[in-house]
């Protein structure tokens, strides 16, 4: 596990990863970065096959910016990991997202993530249709809190759409 798109990792090694994922397209890829900046500036010269699905990490209000940068991509399926979820994400713009991830921190010194906190995002996605999963509460010992959310364990997931046939749309994104 590594992050793809860190500023070491020359643009020519990342071309070689999309162009092996490419060729195994019998398997699912899922790529997740912090370095939003980066993937959006080299997403052009990337092929995106159907079969790399992209996301980004929102931890709280400081880096919702990350959303916008994953819109320029032209991924099949573009994901939100919002975790460790540290803050309320309220009005976020799921436009063009297809799938929301949460969770919270979890280990020593773990802070606490609040449940409504992640109603709220839960509302967001049933509101906006996008798929929720709900991964873990978190803490000290992840595995004791469960995963359940008002009785309910959230696993939704995305439908893959074929880039080649879908109707994308152009958004207008501040730079």
């Amino acid at each position: 596990m590594s992050d793809l798109f860190h500023i070491n990792v020359p643009d020519d090694f990342v071309l070689e990863v999309f162009d092996v994922m490419k060729r195994a397209s019998w398997h699912q890829f899922q790529l997740l970065t912090k370095r939003s900046g980066r993937l959006a500036a080299l997403s052009a010269r990337l092929p995106w096959p159907e079969n790399v699905w992209m996301g980004v990490s929102v931890e709280s209000e400081r880096y919702r910016f990350r959303i916008n940068d994953l819109r320029r991509t032209e991924a099949s399926v573009r994901f939100l990991s919002l975790e460790p979820l540290l803050g309320p994400l309220p009005g976020l713009d799921l436009t063009g997202i297809d799938w929301v991830i949460v969770g919270g921190e979890s280990g020593p010194g773990a802070r606490p993530m609040d449940p409504d906190w992640v109603r709220d995002i839960r509302g967001q996605c049933v509101a906006a249709g996008v798929a929720f999963f709900f991964k873990q509460w978190g803490g000290t010992n992840k595995k004791k809190p469960g995963r359940d959310l008002d009785a309910r364990t959230w696993d939704e997931m995305p439908e893959a759409r074929d880039p080649a046939t879908a109707v994308r749309h152009q958004w207008v994104i501040p730079a």
